[in-house]
């Protein structure tokens, strides 16, 4: 079985919302990631052990429509444009999906994200998609988080977790670092 990893940049007050500031992001705070807080290579570390572990991209309609017209030009995304990229949505048409980013294959229900979770292959990671995470948490399907926490709280937005009424979910850190610009790595497994 293949491992659903949802890996984020997260606000202290658990906003996923526009953190790059690139085309498509509407936070009134965009960009929030890189305003204000230092640089450092090695807080972002992560991201590239994520690219060299990755064996599929899972991403919402509307993360998607955002990524796909910038995500094939970039160079550190080299190996992501690469992989194989799943949409989940019930409205995308094939006609819809861009031609230059590789094999991308439309999703209609979280029933086909647990069945591509039993194909073989490395760790699909879920990029963006506040809405999709939620989903993903709240029928159990998600395996892990990778996440960057930032020393902001940024009030509204897109937040990580949803509000659903439902049964606690334990998580176990499994890794965690801190860094001098205040974000925090942390890697936790869903307990199931």
């Amino acid at each position: 079985m293949r491992v659903l990893i949802y890996t984020a940049f997260v606000s202290l007050d658990g906003v996923v919302d526009s953190p790059g500031g690139g085309a498509g992001e509407t936070h009134r705070s965009a960009g929030w990631t890189f305003r204000d807080i230092e640089v450092l290579d090695e807080a972002y570390a992560l991201k590239t052990t994520e690219q060299e572990e990755a064996g599929a991209v899972l991403l919402g309609r509307v993360s998607y429509q955002a990524f796909a017209p910038v995500w094939p030009e970039m160079t550190e995304f080299a190996t992501y444009n690469a992989l194989p990229k799943y949409v989940v949505s019930t409205t995308l048409s094939t006609d819809d999906l861009v031609d230059n980013w590789g094999e991308t294959t439309i999703l209609r229900s979280l029933d086909e994200v647990s069945a591509l979770k039993e194909t073989e292959g490395g760790p699909i990671l879920v990029h963006g998609s506040a809405a999709l995470g939620r989903n993903l948490a709240d029928a159990g399907l998600l395996d892990r988080y990778h996440l960057l926490v930032f020393p902001v709280l940024l009030g509204a937005g897109k937040r990580m977790f949803s509000d659903t009424d439902k049964d606690k979910q334990r998580l176990a850190l499994v890794e965690s670092e801190s860094y001098r610009n205040g974000v925090q790595k942390m890697v936790f497994d869903v307990v199931q």
